[in-house]
């Protein structure tokens, strides 16, 4: 969505897919960090952006056993935005799309889902979309592939993938809050249980992250036990774990770590998830493919006003986003190896706090690291007014 925005901005005629009928999914990452508000800023839309219902966290905590330890401090960015804004994805997408339809090259339909890709002479001339009305053919110079970690596109385009694992899984679900409610970290970790837990104004978005592979188990053991590890976890909500009245309320996000060694081919090339999909360590998936979109954008804006995209332009894209990705990824497979893996495998009858994070307690300079990583990362990109000139929007 980024992206079209971007190119419809330079001139480019965009036609965004979109397998669903609206944007509403609870597991999609809701976090809004400093470098995409600073990209918004360049757009000249985050004044309007800072107007949607949202909350500003300034320093990221996690809850271990009873002990409260800061991890993140985001006051020292050199940026204009020294927080994250969270807010509901859904509400940040129909954002860009309002945005983008000013343009008059913008398109986007909904209830298009892609399931195969068009080719001839070994490039890939557009994509095969089911709709309501039946099957389309959908032709264009470049196809980029932005449909997440489970990526149709890319598993047709047969683009080699590394894997590098996972030691959890997700399970996403939500329970009422009420304005006495405490203020909370946005992790709360016991022996063998991991807790993420966002503010949503009316609402908790929870995530329980168990040991990959366990859901069945969980299942097994009952919705009244998996109410009862709630409960234990957020004692302030513990009357209201009821809100969870069913497995159908509850929804499994299955963690990957992996990337594509090449992210695209002749006419194709994958941004975001489909190209490197991202734990949810840090909550940087959503940002990073939106650096992803700006460089795309910045480098392909030109030669796709002029008709034709070259392999070497495709390659400039990952190139230029690669080592970012590495760097990040390295960080995470790290966090989960040494925090997550270790809390979750835990027989101990107490937690104790993991070295690595009591530095972070007695160093508060450290806390301006995974700040780095996490609200800007290693190579921030920024809109190119002379590659993206603006057309004049409608109003």
């Amino acid at each position: 969505m980024m992206l079209g925005l971007l190119l419809a901005r330079a001139g480019v005629e965009v036609l965004v897919l979109e397998k669903h009928a609206d944007f509403l999914r609870d597991f999609r990452g809701d976090t809004i960090h400093p470098s995409t508000l600073e990209i918004l800023h360049e757009l000249g839309l985050l004044e309007d952006f800072l107007k949607l219902p949202h909350q500003e966290v300034r320093e990221l905590t996690v809850q271990i056993g009873d002990v409260v330890v800061p991890i993140a401090d985001f006051s020292h960015l050199p940026t204009r935005c020294k927080f994250i804004a969270f807010l509901p994805q859904w509400d940040f997408l129909n954002f860009l799309v309002e945005r983008a339809a000013r343009y008059p090259s913008f398109g986007l339909r909904m209830r298009a889902e892609v399931v195969g890709l068009l080719e001839e002479d070994g490039r890939v001339v557009g994509v095969e979309v089911d709709t309501p009305e039946g099957r389309l053919q959908v032709r264009a110079r470049l196809v980029v592939a932005a449909d997440g970690r489970h990526s149709v596109v890319r598993e047709k385009a047969n683009l080699p993938i590394e894997e590098l694992g996972a030691p959890m899984d997700v399970l996403w679900f939500r329970i009422s809050r009420r304005p006495e409610d405490p203020a909370t970290g946005l992790g709360r970790f016991q022996v063998g249980r991991l807790f993420v837990i966002l503010n949503r104004g009316d609402y908790w978005q929870c995530g329980f992250i168990i040991t990959k592979g366990t859901f069945d188990e969980v299942r097994r053991a009952g919705l009244a036990a998996f109410r009862d590890s709630v409960a234990a976890l957020v004692p302030f909500a513990a009357d209201r774990v009821t809100d969870i009245r069913s497995w159908d309320d509850v929804k499994l996000l299955t963690v990957l770590v992996d990337r594509l060694t090449t992210w695209y081919r002749t006419g194709l090339l994958c941004l975001g998830d489909a190209a490197h999909a991202m734990s949810p360590v840090g909550g940087v998936g959503i940002n990073l493919a939106i650096q992803d979109a700006v460089a795309a954008a910045n480098l392909l804006a030109e030669p796709l006003g002029r008709g034709s995209v070259t392999d070497d332009e495709l390659r400039r894209v990952q190139r230029r986003r690669a080592l970012t990705t590495r760097v990040v990824q390295r960080f995470q497979v790290l966090i989960q190896n040494r925090v997550v893996a270790p809390i979750l495998n835990s027989r101990a009858r107490t937690l104790t706090v993991p070295f690595a994070l009591r530095l972070f307690v007695r160093f508060p300079w450290l806390r301006r690291i995974p700040a780095r990583i996490v609200g800007i990362g290693l190579r921030p990109e920024h809109v190119d007014a002379a590659a993206l000139s603006s057309v004049a929007p409608r109003r």
